[in-house]
């Protein structure tokens, strides 16, 4: 019998083998893979999958996360592709189980992370290196300390139009155990109005800097429109990649609490 492997959309994939040519449509992943120690064996990556730097310049990019190029990694013939069921295009993602193994992810909190991480180490035959990783990102948040006292923020993703995290995302998770409580309730990223936000009223505005860029000028632009609100460039890939990336959130969110305490 062929061993079986259960994602997080709870669907079985089988492996005839351990996987030598695996696909990730997801730049999280992608990086957690090299962090395993999986070097030859990933032949293919998105073109926004940048970490580590050495991997990006020489793996082949297979388009981006929601538009992948379906013939050139038909072309590829993986044996495994590691997939997410909010970044990748649903279409995509399920033409190319017709032919290939996918394995997909839905994380939108630290404890689907870490199941995440422990799926995949099972995956690929890393189980006790990716174990070691999820143990140590829980030591490490375990011994975090969130602001005494709770802050409301907004957490913004795009510009024009305005958008926004929302709740039942991997980042509203990371908000509140900042101890920044999401101003805005609505499911996952909606667009919100100028007049919205202003009536959310947030003591902290987070400028993240993927996927949209935001930069200086920005600060300046929501300062004057949110006069009383504490405006704050973040590093999206800490509160937004879902990886062994984790390792170095709680760090960076401790120096982000102490910038606000100040």
């Amino acid at each position: 019998m062929m061993p079986m492997y259960t994602d997080q959309l709870g669907r079985e994939i089988e492996l005839l083998n351990l996987p030598q040519r695996i696909i990730s449509a997801v730049p999280s992943q992608t990086e957690l893979l090299f962090f395993l120690g999986l070097g030859a064996e990933v032949i293919g990556i998105t073109k926004f999958c940048i970490h580590p730097a050495d991997k990006f310049k020489t793996v082949t990019k297979i388009g981006g996360t929601k538009q992948l190029n379906i013939e050139l990694i038909k072309s590829l013939r993986p044996d495994l592709i590691i997939a997410n069921k909010e970044e990748n295009e649903r279409g995509q993602i399920e033409e190319l189980m017709q032919s290939f193994p996918v394995w997909i992810s839905d994380i939108n909190n630290l404890d689907s992370a870490l199941q995440m991480i422990n799926g995949v180490g099972e995956l690929v035959g890393k189980q006790t290196e990716a174990n070691d990783l999820a143990v140590n990102i829980t030591r490490q948040f375990t011994a975090f300390k969130p602001l005494e006292l709770t802050l409301k923020a907004a957490y913004f993703i795009w510009r024009k139009p305005y958008m926004v995290a929302g709740t039942g995302t991997f980042i509203d998770d990371m908000l509140l155990r900042c101890g920044l409580l999401n101003v805005f309730k609505q499911q996952r990223y909606p667009e919100v109005s100028r007049e919205m936000f202003i009536a959310a009223n947030p003591d902290m505005v987070l400028l993240s800097s993927e996927p949209y860029p935001f930069g200086q000028k920005h600060i300046n632009e929501f300062k004057a429109i949110l006069p009383n609100a504490n405006v704050q460039l973040v590093d999206g890939e800490m509160f937004s990649w879902y990886g062994n990336r984790l390792l170095h959130a709680p760090g960076y969110f401790n120096q982000l609490l102490q910038d606000i305490s100040y």
